[in-house]
């Protein structure tokens, strides 16, 4: 039997962006006492008493329940769980700020998808750094997840990740509505880096995109784009399984595809020929892709991970290398025919390709029978 969501669970969302408004008005309709803050009142002001945010989700209409505020003691305020969604950079920042006001037994959880640029740690890793709090209290939640479309109540799924089942169980019993799902589980390292490497390969996907290429060329993308991401996160101690799922696959199919997606918004202007500096100017909220690069690059090298699309996207950001010449790069400068690698680091064809997207649908189809499949 399915346990019970407590109703009234007082919760906390920090960052009023287009992600954190959408989570606030997933768990406000899922029967939690929601307060969302905002850095700016007039902000604050208008979800509260307009139920809109029409900065960041323009023409959508807010749950009633749901409140905000600028005062961050008021929106800790006897909170149980805190869903953090500010940009990643400045998440050390913000920390240091809300931690007089935290309840001592509350849950940590990062919505954000991104590595701090100057230390080249993930959120959870952050959050541990500046929290004096248990590990086992700290969750992040990744997956398939563009903003505008879930505030339409479209329905998707994600995963909520923790050292500790329990935690991850408790989260999700929260963030769960007829339009959003949720699955859980421990592989916290594999869903964090999943979350932020397939925003590197989605900006590979824009520019080639913005350039003009096809399918041909974005599907090669992706299908490589997954060998890097799955290398890159096993060398770091995840489970390849949890890059075949929702955190990786998902997601990776849903950035890369969507207009909505910041990420490829912002590869698409470069491939069209954009300097960074008004890629930048031009997008209105942060892109975690661009920050991501050189972080993500510089712990590959540590591991010795080859990653050329990344390193492909990293010289267009630098201007040394043309959006148009992104694409014949799409796994090395020899020209030694090479077996194809797939995710489990092995040529096996087809069938190691099939059952990765295999066990993402059957996730969907199904309802996610394991506690430790997502």
């Amino acid at each position: 039997m399915k346990p019970k969501v407590q109703p009234g669970t007082r919760v906390a969302v920090l960052g009023a962006g287009s992600w954190g408004t959408t989570f606030a008005k997933i768990l406000t309709d899922g029967g939690a006492d929601v307060m969302l803050w905002a850095r700016r009142p007039e902000l604050a002001k208008e979800i509260t008493e307009g139920r809109r945010n029409s900065d960041y989700l323009p023409g959508i209409n807010l749950p009633v329940g749901l409140r905000a505020t600028s005062r961050l003691d008021l929106a800790l305020h006897g909170a149980e769980q805190v869903f953090v969604s500010v940009p990643s950079q400045s998440l050390r920042e913000n920390l240091v700020s809300a931690e007089p006001y935290l309840a001592s037994n509350a849950l940590i959880v990062s919505l954000m998808k991104g590595v701090e640029r100057s230390t080249g740690l993930r959120m959870s890793e952050v959050i541990a750094e500046v929290l004096p709090i248990d590990p086992a209290r700290i969750a992040a939640i990744s997956g398939p997840n563009l903003a505008l479309e879930i505030a339409k109540e479209q329905p998707t799924a994600a995963v909520v990740s923790s050292s500790s089942l329990e935690t991850a169980q408790a989260i999700a019993m929260l963030a769960n509505t007829r339009y959003f799902r949720t699955f859980v589980n421990t592989d916290v390292i594999g869903t964090e880096f999943g979350g932020v490497l397939k925003n590197l390969i989605a900006v590979a996907i824009g520019i080639v995109d913005g350039v003009g290429y096809g399918e041909n060329t974005k599907a090669s993308i992706i299908t490589r784009g997954l060998v890097e991401m799955t290398d890159f996160a096993v060398a770091y101690g995840a489970q390849p399984e949890t890059l075949a799922g929702l955190a990786g696959l998902g997601d990776l199919i849903a950035t890369c595809q969507s207009p909505l997606s910041r990420n490829n918004t912002a590869g698409r202007l470069l491939g069209q020929g954009y300097s960074i500096a008004d890629v930048t100017k031009q997008m209105q909220q942060t892109t975690e892709g661009l920050a991501s690069v050189g972080p993500v690059l510089e712990l590959a090298k540590a591991k010795g991970v080859d990653m050329p699309i990344v390193e492909q996207v990293r010289q267009v950001l630098a201007g040394t290398l043309h959006p148009k010449d992104i694409a014949p790069h799409l796994t090395t400068d020899s020209g030694e025919p090479q077996g194809e690698r797939t995710i489990d680091g092995q040529a096996h064809g087809s069938r190691a390709l099939w059952g990765t997207f295999k066990r993402t649908f059957d996730q969907l189809r199904h309802g996610g029978r394991s506690t430790d499949g997502a």
